[in-house]
C-alpha cells in the first residue's frame, strides 16, 4: 500500500464498472471489481477490512451500492467517491486508458 507524504496509507481505488467501461478510462492504479462479480471478488481484492477504500463508477450509483455492501461486510474505511473523473481529481491521479 502506498503512503501519503503525511504518513497515512493512501486509499485503494476500486472501480466497479464493467471491464469494457474500465478500459475506456480509469483512475491510475485503480482495481476493476465489476459490480456483477463484486460479492465474490471483493474479499480477494481487499482482504483486510481496515484497508482504506474509495469506490467509483460512472456516476456514483453502482459504487454507492458497493460501498453499502462493504460496510455491511464490516469494512471500516470505505467511501463512495462517485465518478472515476471525480476520484481522479480528488486524489490527483490521471485517467489511464487500456
Amino acid at each position: 500500500m502506498n503512503m501519503t507524504p503525511s504518513g497515512f496509507a493512501s486509499p485503494l481505488v476500486i472501480d466497479v464498472r464493467s471491464p469494457s467501461e474500465f478500459a475506456t478510462g480509469h483512475v491510475r492504479g485503480s482495481v476493476n471489481v465489476p459490480l456483477d462479480r463484486f460479492a465474490d471478488d471483493i474479499v480477494k481484492a481487499v482482504p483486510s477490512k481496515s484497508t482504506p477504500v474509495i469506490l467509483c463508477c460512472a456516476s456514483g450509483g453502482r459504487s454507492g451500492m458497493a460501498c453499502s455492501f462493504m460496510q455491511r461486510m464490516g469494512y471500516q474505511q470505505v467511501s463512495n467517491g462517485g465518478s472515476a473523473g471525480a476520484v481522479s481529481m480528488q486524489c490527483g491521479l490521471p485517467i489511464d486508458r487500456l
